[in-house]
């Protein structure tokens, strides 16, 4: 029951969720990259995640479909200057404004629905979890290819510091 209602509520009221986001954004002086952008680009930006999350939920949605989408995420952030801590604060946020909203709904003094509902809050946390892998995956690709493009940075110091799967081995 407490999955169904998120799933629906996820999918159906992604700019009212986006829109708490953006509100704690604004709380926060220091995340001045997010804060550089009017309320309606910042709700646009966070409003596609919440539907992502209902059909994950509901495992309509492929974990190569949604490190797509995180890692085309991180890119973006890197493309326009925002520092990794900052975007991973961002995205901590929209876990919390998740969060926030089951435990304002959905806490109850029965065992079982207590149960129920952190077993939700679980799969939450997974799914910002493994958008996080996938936003600094993406944000590292990103700053290795800008720095081999623009910089020339040999591919042999870019292998030395950047451990991942960017490059083939030929």
């Amino acid at each position: 029951m407490v999955e169904r209602f998120l799933i629906n509520s996820l999918s159906n009221n992604a700019q009212n969720f986006a829109t708490h986001w953006k509100d704690k954004i604004r709380q926060l002086d220091h995340l001045k990259h997010y804060n550089a952008l009017s309320d309606i680009e910042l709700i646009n930006m966070n409003s596609p995640i919440y539907p992502l999350m209902a059909r994950r939920l509901e495992h309509e949605l492929e974990l190569s479909e949604l490190g797509k989408f995180f890692i085309n995420q991180g890119k973006d952030r890197m493309r326009r200057n925002f520092a990794i801590s900052e975007t991973i604060y961002g995205i901590s946020l929209s876990e919390r404004t998740v969060i926030e909203y089951i435990m304002d709904n959905f806490v109850h003094d029965e065992p079982f629905k207590m149960y129920a509902t952190m077993g939700v809050v679980t799969q939450v946390a997974d799914f910002f979890l493994l958008g996080c892998f996938y936003i600094i995956k993406g944000f590292l690709e990103e700053t290795c290819i800008h720095m081999s493009t623009h910089s020339e940075v040999p591919k042999e110091i870019l292998k030395k510091y950047f451990k991942d799967d960017f490059f083939e081995d030929n």
